[in-house]
């Protein structure tokens, strides 16, 4: 970081996240709502800040910028500036560090503190005005570069399919015949043991519980408890790294990569289970950790007769508004992601209808579904939720009450 220039220059409002050309990296936010947006850079531990600069130019909702000489393993936060107006749904507070919400790789270990609360803990309505700075989780700028040589997509047929959903640690943690280190991660499922076991079963398609960043709830971690399954997502484009063993000194990325590669290999298809229908910021008692504090009026569905309460479909404390096309496109961004660039087949999606929420309920004609099923490549899925038995044109089922979705169309 000390070689870099620091001259800042306007860059492009996409693709939105941190993004390394091979000469610099462009910062691209999102928030319709802030009045400013800083990027904040740290120490390679991401504890100490070295520096910050403000993202000045502003388009289509977008902030915006570009670092010349960056590289990938730069750490940053965000910090944003607005309104503190609870009562008309905005909750910026610039003593807060954000997380991008399109980070590939997720710095630090969450631990619970009142520091990362917005608001104060007995009146969630005024601002705290601790900084969280040195605590809070931060970004990883990456390359994301990956030798999948052959690999492709085994395209099972659907009338072939034997579907074995599975939980990544649960599956290998007490398997002897898997080193040890390796149990209960990426690099244990793919283990030459696992992979006997799975062919010794007969099943042709892996669903892997949530695989996705995600952090344990308050109320578990009071309890000295954690959320086991996962389905309390903070980043959707960063693999769990309490999944990851560090093998060979992979990130959490690339030890997924080189797991569904070697998963490919054997003939598996891997679908992963995705939870788009919260955060794990919570209700509007909840921590300040991305979300809420970049634009919480836009990136959450609030409740029009009191816009400093969220709506909570989800029964998970909030509900993001796909509703908006911002976090429609996050949200297609990450799908996109995790077929592209982590090359899964697929995907079984939580609690589903609320995806498909309008104004009024449960939309079939929803845009997020029509996204999916009237798009060139086409995928098929089904879900969880009160609409079971009402399934969207295009959409199948593989156990009621899931929604799943399929890609059927190679990865290129």
């Amino acid at each position: 970081m000390e070689n870099l220039t620091l001259a800042w220059l306007p860059g492009k409002p996409w693709p939105l996240g941190a993004t390394w050309d091979g000469k610099g990296v462009n910062f691209a936010v999102f928030s319709a709502n802030a009045h400013r947006i800083e990027v904040c850079l740290y120490d390679a531990t991401g504890t100490i800040e070295k520096t910050r600069w403000t993202l000045s130019h502003f388009a289509a909702d977008v902030w915006h910028g570009y670092l010349p000489d960056a590289q990938p393993g730069l750490v940053y936060g965000l910090r944003a500036y607005g309104p503190w107006s609870p009562s008309s749904g905005h909750r910026f507070n610039h003593n807060k560090l954000l997380l991008d919400p399109y980070a590939r790789e997720i710095v630090g270990d969450y631990t619970w503190q009142d520091v990362h609360f917005g608001g104060i803990a007995n009146d969630p309505n005024t601002m705290d005005e601790r900084d969280n700075g040195s605590v809070a989780l931060k970004a990883r700028v990456v390359h994301d570069s990956f030798d999948w040589e052959n690999d492709a997509p085994p395209l099972i047929a659907a009338e072939d399919t034997v579907l074995y959903e599975l939980h990544v640690k649960g599956f290998s943690k007490q398997n002897p015949d898997v080193p040890e280190a390796l149990r209960g991660s990426f690099a244990g499922l793919s283990h030459d043991a696992s992979i006997a076991h799975l062919k010794a079963l007969g099943v042709t398609s892996l669903s892997l519980l949530p695989v996705h960043y995600a952090i344990d709830e308050l109320h578990l971690a009071r309890l000295e408890l954690s959320n086991y399954w996962g389905y309390n997502t903070l980043g959707f484009f960063s693999p769990s790294t309490k999944l990851a063993s560090g093998f060979n000194d992979l990130s959490a990325r690339d030890e997924f990569r080189t797991m569904v590669k070697s998963l490919h290999a054997a003939g598996f298809e891997v679908l992963i289970d995705v939870v788009y229908n919260h955060t794990a910021e919570s209700d509007e008692t909840g921590p300040t950790l991305s979300y809420r504090g970049l634009d919480n009026l836009n990136y959450y569905r609030l409740r029009v007769d009191d816009l400093s309460h969220h709506e909570n479909h989800s029964g998970c404390g909030n509900t993001l508004d796909i509703r908006h096309p911002r976090v429609l496109q996050m949200v297609m961004d990450s799908l996109r992601y995790w077929v592209t660039d982590m090359h899964v087949d697929g995907f079984r999606f939580d609690l589903a209808p609320v995806l498909g929420r309008g104004d009024h309920g449960f939309d079939r004609l929803a845009t997020f579904f029509f996204r999916h099923c009237a798009r060139p490549h086409p995928l098929t899925c089904q879900a969880r939720g009160r609409t079971v038995g009402h399934r969207t044109k295009g959409l199948s089922a593989w156990r009621v009450p899931r929604w799943m979705v399929r890609v059927e169309r190679s990865i290129s």
